[in-house]
């Protein structure tokens, strides 16, 4: 077990941006627990992966919407690497069905705010409260960083209950920003626009040609590796004196045009 290297749990880890954060925040000499929701290959690999760069990790599987889980994972990472620095809310999951927001099921908002909302907001509580019990060290920087989405600002119409949970999800990071920033622990809230990931593989051709056509200010749409230089910069406090900001991932899509 290493403490003098920077502790993060990435909660989704095992693909796409949350794989691609773990793997560069290992390169930014991070020890990681990398979560997802079930044991799997993915996970198994990432995890390899992620110590080819010299530092340590585990597998740590369990249902972030599972609040009973929260505690038991924290104790296994203080047993496993030591006690954690960082935590990097990622774990999402979008619509049941796209659709006019007149039909949407219950069951499906009640999946989006569980998972992208509630989940997010006792996580935060739970790493919190540890961060708390610490005592402070000025070289070992402390955040919480939410990934979030631009549909926390930005409406899509077809994905209405995804554009509630990532809006809810976003003033929780404020929250805990304002929270914990006498305590010297950054609090950000990163939105990824259009980002080429497993998740967004069905529709993510028809984004790159609105990209293309104007849509974002980059005509192109953003690797999950953007997402993560992004992460990793807040992480190891490359932008001091900052907490509560939001980060848009997004090539210039959400600024406002005539």
């Amino acid at each position: 077990m290493s403490t003098s290297r920077p502790i993060a749990l990435v909660t989704g880890a095992s693909r796409g941006i949350g794989r691609a954060i773990a793997l560069e925040l290992a390169r930014n000499g991070f020890d990681l627990a990398a979560n997802d929701l079930s044991h799997s290959n993915d996970l198994e690999t990432v995890v390899a992966e992620i110590k080819a760069n010299g530092v340590d990790a585990l597998a740590l599987p369990f249902d972030v919407s599972d609040l009973g889980s929260h505690e038991i994972a924290l104790t296994n990472i203080e047993n496993g690497l030591g006690p954690l620095t960082t935590l990097v809310n990622n774990a999402g999951v979008g619509v049941m069905h796209r659709g006019d927001p007149l039909d949407v099921s219950e069951a499906s908002f009640e999946r989006c705010m569980t998972v992208n909302a509630k989940a997010l907001f006792f996580l935060c509580q739970a790493v919190a409260r540890r961060l708390l019990a610490q005592t402070r060290d000025p070289a070992r920087p402390r955040s919480i960083i939410n990934i979030t989405s631009s549909n926390a600002t930005a409406v899509a119409v077809p994905r209405s209950e995804y554009c509630a949970s990532k809006a809810a999800a976003a003033m929780i990071s404020k929250c805990f920003a304002a929270r914990l920033g006498p305590e010297g622990i950054a609090v950000y809230d990163v939105q990824p626009g259009l980002i080429e990931t497993p998740m967004t593989e069905a529709v993510i051709d028809g984004y790159k040609q609105r990209a293309a056509d104007g849509l974002c200010l980059f005509p192109w749409v953003g690797k999950p590796e953007d997402v993560a230089q992004v992460v990793a910069s807040l992480a190891t406090d490359r932008l001091p004196y900052t907490t509560g900001h939001v980060i848009s991932v997004d090539g210039g899509m959400l600024v406002p045009r005539f």
